[in-house]
């Protein structure tokens, strides 16, 4: 069993990590929720999946978010047109010796961050050679398997499924995300920032916050966050009650959270509670982060949908009928359920 985290560990990175937050921070105008949500996710070693019209700023947070804790990065545009080795790479005939051989060209994959950008447009293929990777962190070509760098992280955007030319993303694909967040557009006071402060075309300049190696150290720390029992068992009846008869909150659900989703849960109460500067997670962590662990995961069957029912809206619903006793509900579950 490992030691858990200490208040002299947390004292040490504390100032580093509000370092990293405020200069994300000045890359996306106040997005300042957006921006924690995505660094717990990468603390608690997870794939994100950010939705929202185009124009919002996801791929600049990314590109941010990169230079900021110096990883390598790749940018991979989905299209129609996509192929699986496009992105994993292929092995290339070439002359070496005089003799001819095939000789295996790395894609972009093979970098620390991977901004999969509008992953919804392309081919169920081609979204699908991202199994592998996103959760054994490898990738198998022709027999043969390389491992990719650690840390690993795709963070994939999608336009919502509503418009032309996109293509919804497998359950299986989609389980494989730590987090899928909503983000939203701006208010006047933002876009009036933003005029002032940005060129259309031009990305900010962010200067390196911390190393990869450090980064990497607090990805461990976070994993020696104290997680009491009567949180496990918190984050354990609330997925459980994703499942048809299992919760009045579940109606209309047609299959639940896997135990993936509550491994998820228990890694994001972590990387919540690190980021905070707490040794220990809680209760409101659970709360707060169980919308964008659990509503990707959950199918609703055909009544449901037709009755306007969101996935959004059964975890609002379960978090309200599993709740612990005198713990409110966050006000970002609340606006769910309106």
């Amino acid at each position: 069993m490992h030691s858990f985290l200490s208040e002299p560990d947390l004292a040490e990175v504390a100032p580093r990590l509000n370092a990293l937050k405020t200069a994300i921070n000045g890359v996306l105008f106040g997005q300042e929720t957006l921006v924690e949500s995505v660094l717990v996710g990468l603390l608690a070693r997870g794939h994100l999946l950010l939705e929202g019209l185009p124009g919002l700023g996801k791929t600049a947070l990314v590109k941010g978010i990169a230079q900021a804790i110096g990883l390598t990065s790749k940018r991979i545009q989905f299209t129609p047109d996509l192929l699986p080795g496009d992105i994993t790479g292929n092995p290339i005939l070439t002359e070496q010796d005089g003799q001819r051989r095939f000789v295996f060209q790395p894609g972009p994959l093979f970098s620390e961050l991977v901004l999969a950008d509008e992953i919804n447009r392309a081919s169920p293929k081609t979204q699908s050679a991202l199994l592998e990777a996103m959760q054994e962190r490898q990738v198998t070509v022709l027999g043969e398997t390389r491992p990719l760098p650690d840390p690993f992280f795709v963070l994939a955007t999608q336009n919502p499924i509503e418009l032309e030319g996109t293509y919804p993303l497998p359950e299986a694909q989609l389980d494989r995300f730590l987090f899928k967040i909503e983000v939203s557009r701006n208010p006047v006071s933002v876009l009036e920032r933003i005029i002032q402060n940005r060129e259309i075309g031009v990305d900010a300049a962010v200067s390196p916050v911390v190393t990869v190696a450090e980064f990497r150290e607090w990805i461990g720390l976070t994993r020696r966050v104290y997680l009491p029992d009567v949180v496990g068992n918190f984050i354990a009846r609330l997925v459980n009650a994703t499942h048809p008869g299992e919760s009045a909150a579940a109606a209309g659900v047609r299959f639940g959270a896997s135990p993936r989703a509550a491994l998820a849960l228990a890694a994001a109460a972590r990387g919540r509670a690190f980021l905070s500067g707490r040794i220990n997670a809680s209760f409101e962590d659970v709360q707060a982060l169980a919308r964008p662990v659990l509503q990707h995961r959950l199918v609703l069957d055909y009544r449901a949908r037709v009755a306007g029912r969101s996935a959004a809206d059964v975890v609002a619903a379960v978090l309200e009928e599993v709740a612990p006793a005198g713990s409110p509900l966050p006000a970002s579950i609340l606006a769910a359920k309106v």
